[in-house]
């Protein structure tokens, strides 16, 4: 059995015309668009203010570098170093800054130690000041610290170390730590 398939002929009747084609497309946009655009407008409308706020409380920070002496044999003269501790403090906040006795033994209030590494017993005097040369830096509030204002930025404070002449000790690394306290 053979297929055969007709095709109708093209005349006006079954063909759309191209401004009928425009006709019915702007329609069927006409239709949709106002689900498409998603924006209302509105005619009225009524206010509401509300506060933004937050509550900023007394408080600081404190960070600190080490103090390196670097080496030396006999010590017949005094050795400087410094290192800063840098304080940030919100603005007008009072504050005062410490430095405790160190981990050396021996250490206690301004008097300061750095020891020697396992039986080593021997120890280095070392002083920290305030301001160079002068003011020993201990933990006593009001007596030894170092007081300051903050001003909402941070702050650098100097810490003046000294190894003064001594009899020098036995050929080892030495050290004490040191911890800087803010109170405010």
């Amino acid at each position: 059995m053979k297929r055969i398939t007709v095709i109708a002929p093209l005349t006006t009747e079954n063909m759309m015309t191209t401004s009928k084609r425009i006709r019915v497309m702007a329609a069927v946009l006409a239709a949709v668009m106002p689900f498409t655009t998603g924006a209302a407008v509105y005619t009225k409308s009524k206010s509401a203010t509300f506060d933004v706020t937050m509550r900023v409380v007394a408080d600081c920070t404190i960070a600190a570098t080490g103090i390196d002496f670097g080496q030396t044999g006999v010590i017949t003269a005094a050795i400087s170093g410094s290192s800063n501790i840098n304080v940030t403090c919100t603005n007008t906040t009072p504050y005062t800054v410490g430095l405790n006795a160190g981990t050396g033994v021996g250490s206690t209030g301004t008097t300061r130690f750095l020891n020697g590494t396992g039986a080593n017993a021997d120890t280095v005097a070392v002083n920290l000041y305030r301001t160079p040369g002068s003011g020993l830096w201990g933990n006593t509030q009001g007596t030894d610290t170092l007081d300051g204002t903050g001003n909402g930025n941070q702050q650098v404070l100097t810490v003046y170390g000294e190894i003064p002449v001594q009899k020098s000790p036995t050929p080892d690394n030495y050290k004490s730590t040191i911890t800087a306290t803010i109170y405010f």
